[in-house]
């Protein structure tokens, strides 16, 4: 097993490094100058790419399905979690496989270079490798023609073995390198074209609030690491009941910090809708299976960390809580369809980590693998209505069902599954997730303020949920087209090509059916009350635009609108309060650089100049001049020399 999770890491890798070295090759020249663009030649390498991104990354989500059937299987048997049967490659315990392939002497604490594999790592590296693929072939008719195709496609490639690495990683130090290599390589896909400002600046925002979280998740890391002797997960695990209260806490309140920038959580959060700016399968890739999901599968790897510190678990309940129901009432309010989509994931990651607070890992990890899923065909069905229609806005849109009905019916499926709506698999993970929370009213490591903050933003999402979910449907595929800016007659809808349709299918299915996996475990009373909730906010809705089709009914949010559009000025106040302070200082630094530093550097050379220029005076090749001064030399020596003898 662990040979296979090593090559399912190592094949993307490949993919990427052959990619950003190869796709291009060869490049003949016979000048000087660089060779005139050849639209045949960008098209074989656009070609070759496609194929070196594509084939590497299925053949790895063929391997990821091996390690996550034989959990499959173990569990069935044993009833456990996520147990693994031992293979080559590494000793089986009750807890999975691990192997150490090689240990780092650091002078202090030991880094060992190892996996591990368990029924986790090996239900979420499906998840990363299925919605990987889907986005590589996606991209494939998604970004025809576009320039830098190869290094597009090499650098999810990277994304996707980075993520992957995290998941398997049975190290914390190897977990923080992947965790970083994905930042870098958001930070290169959300500023794909960098060529437009906003696009550049979004993908700045990215890295720098992540980084801001990321510092925190490094000492948080060192932390763990210094009082339990190593840096393996396992031995972080065992040392749990030996460490205080009060390295818990510091630990993991260090953790969320770049658990909450990753997996975009207040206060976080201001990243990810930005990075819409990036190309719409990269949104799918980063909303749905790796960079957001990252924060919360680390919680889930930690759990018995985070256990131990019931403090940041109330940190953790109610920052979940702000985040969902106040994402969720900026989404309703968002005219961009990418943006609804946007806070959406921020929403249903707070959900995640709501139920990460209530106690129950499995329930966030299960919604976890159904969002996912939905979350990625919602995301590549908005970029086939982009792509259709040619623009972001859902003002622009209407009337789509017709002229798009696989798109109609594969998105009709994602937006019943983020609503909750059975037989979707977002009913049966929304209801776990409830469940638990709820649980936490009564038992579990909350404290009752926060468990009943947790409880009742949970209830009043769902209902605001269903709301902007079934607004985004009426606005994209009902209606008619409204008028756009001042064009004068709408652009045509374009048909979808098949490698844009296909990836659509297939994640249709399991965003319809994975939810029955677990159709014995439903709670029906929360189901029912979860299941009232969605259809009131989302009948709401309906009558509101029932009864004027051709407005937009985020207007029954009424004064509330303008702020919630603006996702409650959030940015505004950070940029008040850090960026334009930061700015300022950054400034002052650049003058003093200027004027004090550089200006000592031109005083000096100025000063050098004129004492040269006065020396130059006495130089000037009168040799008349010279003998003068030579001989009042010598009589001024001749006359000191008599006076003074």
């Amino acid at each position: 097993m662990i040979t296979i999770a090593a090559l399912v890491i190592l094949l993307p890798f490949l993919g990427a490094a052959a990619g950003l070295l190869g796709s291009r090759f060869p490049h003949r020249s016979t000048g000087v100058t660089p060779p005139a663009p050849d639209p045949a030649a960008h098209d074989a390498a656009g070609r070759r790419a496609a194929w070196i991104a594509v084939i590497p990354t299925a053949a790895s989500a063929l391997l990821a399905l091996w390690p996550a059937y034989a959990a499959w299987v173990a569990a069935g048997r044993s009833g456990a979690e996520a147990s693994v049967p031992a293979g080559a490659g590494g000793q089986g315990t009750t807890e999975g496989i691990t192997a150490t392939f090689a240990v780092i002497e650091t002078g202090s604490v030991p880094i060992s270079v190892g996996l591990l594999v368990d029924g986790l790592a090996a239900s979420i590296a499906v998840l990363v490798t299925v919605v990987a693929l889907a986005v590589q072939v996606y991209s494939v008719g998604y970004m025809r023609g576009d320039r830098r195709y190869p290094s597009y496609s090499s650098f999810i490639s990277l994304f996707t073995s980075a993520m992957l690495l995290v998941v398997y990683s049975a190290d914390l130090l190897v977990l923080y390198v992947g965790w970083e290599v994905m930042g870098l390589c958001s930070y290169l896909l959300v500023g794909h074209w960098w060529e437009e400002r906003a696009n550049s600046r979004a993908a700045i925002k990215a890295f720098l609030v992540t980084r801001i979280g990321d510092v925190g998740f490094l000492f948080g890391i060192f932390v763990l690491g210094t009082a339990a002797g190593s840096f393996r997960i396992a031995d972080v695990v065992a040392a749990v009941p030996a460490m205080s209260s009060g390295t818990l806490v510091a630990a993991t309140m260090l953790l969320l910090a770049g658990v909450a920038g990753k997996s975009a959580q207040v206060p976080l959060h201001v990243w990810l809708p930005d990075a819409m700016a990036g190309p719409t399968p990269i949104s799918a890739l980063i909303h749905a299976a790796t960079m957001v999901a990252a924060g919360i599968f680390v919680v889930a790897r930690l759990y018995p960390v985070f256990l131990g510190a019931p403090a940041t678990l109330d940190v953790l309940a109610v920052l979940a809580a702000l985040g969902m129901l106040g994402a969720a009432l900026a989404a309703l309010a968002q005219d961009d369809l990418k943006r609804v989509l946007a806070y959406s994931t921020v929403s249903q990651l707070a959900y995640m980590a709501g139920a990460l607070a209530a106690g129950s890992r499995s329930a966030a990890i299960f919604h976890l693998i159904t969002h996912g899923a939905f979350k990625a065909l919602l995301f590549l069905c908005a970029g086939a209505v982009i792509h259709a229609v040619g623009s972001n806005l859902m003002s622009t849109m209407g009337g789509l069902r017709t002229s798009l009905p696989v798109t109609f019916a594969a998105m009709t499926i994602g937006f019943a599954a983020l609503t909750g709506l059975p037989p979707a698999s977002g009913f049966f993970s929304k209801d776990e997730v409830l469940v638990a929370i709820e649980g936490s009213l009564s038992a579990g490591p909350l404290t009752d303020a926060a468990a009943l903050l947790l409880y009742c933003c949970a209830l009043a999402t769902v209902a605001v949920t269903g709301a902007y979910a079934t607004r985004a449907w009426l606005r994209t595929f009902f209606g008619q087209r409204a008028p756009a800016d001042p064009a004068p007659a709408h652009a045509p809808v374009h048909g979808t090509p098949p490698t844009m349709r296909w990836p659509i299918v297939v994640l249709a299915v399991p965003a319809l059916l994975l939810g029955l996996a677990r159709i014995g475990d439903v709670h029906w009373g929360t189901a029912a009350l979860s299941l009232v909730l969605a259809l009131l906010g989302a009948g709401v809705v309906y009558a509101v635009w029932r009864s004027e089709p051709g407005s937009d009914p985020a207007r029954l949010l009424g004064p509330l609108r303008v702020p919630c559009e603006r996702a409650f000025h959030v940015d505004a106040v950070y940029t008040a309060l850090f960026v334009r302070p930061v700015l300022l200082l950054g400034g002052l630094v650049v003058r003093v650089d200027d004027r004090v530093v550089d200006g000592a550097v031109r005083g000096s050379g100025r000063t050098t100049l004129g004492v040269a220029g006065l020396v130059r005076l006495a130089q000037n090749g009168n040799a008349q001049l010279y003998i003068t001064g030579l001989l009042a030399g010598v009589l001024l020596l001749t006359a000191g020399a008599v006076i003074l003898k």
